[in-house]
């Protein structure tokens, strides 16, 4: 493990055990820094990542403290699986797994994927059809080593249940977006877009509540089927 995993995975077990409460000032940079033996960066990066996602708040001139044990708010809806969705769609559903396969972490996966190059890879295309009509494409791409086990029989299913009750790993948040793009060639072969040139793209990076990136997904929406909503706060 990295010093800056080190550094922020020992930071959010004590927030997330509550042995740092709400409103307890984090060890300051330079405490840290002695601690761990890291440098300045090294320190700040672990300590922007829980502010980033919700752990803790820097006040100017005297601190980082502790936010909240449990601050994940999930948009659109949080994440939830196709299959935990079907009782809601009110249609007939299926899936069709299209493609499962293994490869070593290269390319442009980098950018979406935090693990080191080479690491094995299981990307699993599956087609979701609603009312007979094809109208998602989910490409998933799963750290092997941290989701193992996976196959084709499961791929049908729920993978998040397979996670959740077989693997017994706990999923905490995703970092999402969400753009139009231009049809790509996987989505005329496996997609009903009658004539539609984009589609809605929604990416998201998967992780753990133990801070480790398990997945990385597109799953690309016909435009004629779809619409995002979400509840803005101020």
């Amino acid at each position: 493990m990295s010093k800056y995993n080190q550094i922020y995975t020992d930071l959010l077990a004590s927030i997330t055990t509550e042995r740092l409460q709400r409103g307890t000032r984090l060890p300051s940079e330079t405490e840290l820094m002695d601690s761990y033996q890291a440098s300045r960066g090294t320190v700040r990066r672990a300590i922007e990542q829980l502010q980033e996602r919700g752990f803790a708040q820097k006040i100017h001139g005297k601190g980082t403290f502790v936010l909240s044990p449990n601050p994940i708010e999930f948009q659109l809806g949080g994440i939830v699986s196709f299959h935990e969705t079907h009782a809601d769609l009110g249609e007939d559903v299926h899936t069709d797994v299209v493609e499962f396969t293994q490869f070593p972490l290269e390319g442009s996966l980098l950018q979406h994927i935090e693990a080191e190059p080479g690491t094995l890879i299981t990307r699993i295309k599956r087609v979701r059809r609603i009312g007979g009509k094809r109208v998602i494409l989910d490409i998933n791409h799963f750290v092997a080593e941290v989701i193992p086990g996976l196959d084709r029989a499961i791929a049908e299913q729920s993978i998040y249940a397979f996670i959740e009750q077989t693997l017994h790993l706990q999923i905490a948040y995703a970092q999402r977006t969400i753009e139009a793009l231009p049809r790509s060639k996987d989505d005329q072969a496996h997609l009903d877009l009658d004539g539609q040139s984009h589609v809605i793209v929604v990416s998201n990076q998967t992780f753990l509540q133990d801070g480790r990136q398990f997945e990385y997904t597109e799953s690309r929406h016909t435009l004629d089927k779809f619409y995002f909503s979400d509840i803005a706060r101020r």
